[in-house]
């Protein structure tokens, strides 16, 4: 297997993390057992109902999942670190954990989009975005479309061409399936 292949795959399993399965809903309001307050809802964004949670205190910092993934697969073991000194709006995607897919496609400039509507939303002005991998691609769209909204962006393993990947990658991304998705992956939907 290729050597960034399974670079990228043990970083993603690595990340991945359970406590969200030891979340309470009350009403809008989730109860972690690890002590964590996290404000849990749905915002009405472009026709989407997008789920996010707040969690901490300080400047507002967005984090953008991968794709395939959620809040938790992708965040899940750094969120709380990053509530103790931030706001933290973790925002799952159209089609990506608990939001769900609507009937529109799916575009970086879309999520984009999506993202700064949640902030209008929240009364939020300015925030520092961090996207992941599909999320990184998002932040740069805020940034792009939406620079008054945007303080920092953060960026991790993303493209900002398709010359950046080796061609097979696109093939292998072109048919992705259920199946072969990690298992940490799968039990998020």
């Amino acid at each position: 297997m290729n050597k960034f292949i399974l670079c990228l795959i043990v970083i993603l399993i690595m990340s991945c993390d359970t406590s969200f399965n030891k979340m309470k809903f009350v009403g809008k309001q989730v109860i972690s057992e690890l002590n964590m307050n996290v404000m849990a809802g749905f915002a009405p964004v472009n026709g989407l109902k997008m789920y996010y949670e707040i969690s901490g205190k300080g400047e507002p910092l967005v984090l953008i999942h991968g794709g395939g993934s959620t809040i938790e697969t992708t965040f899940g073991r750094v969120k709380n670190e990053f509530a103790r000194t931030h706001k933290v709006i973790a925002v799952e995607m159209q089609a990506h954990g608990h939001t769900a897919d609507i009937d529109r496609p799916l575009s970086f400039v879309q999520d984009a989009d999506d993202i700064a509507e949640l902030l209008k939303y929240l009364n939020i002005t300015k925030a520092s975005i961090f996207g992941f991998s599909n999320g990184a691609s998002t932040a740069l769209q805020i940034a792009l479309r939406h620079p008054d909204l945007t303080n920092k962006i953060i960026v991790a393993s993303t493209f900002y061409n398709k010359k950046g990947a080796p061609s097979w990658f696109w093939d292998m991304m072109s048919k992705p399936t259920f199946e072969s998705m990690p298992q940490p992956y799968k039990d998020a939907f």
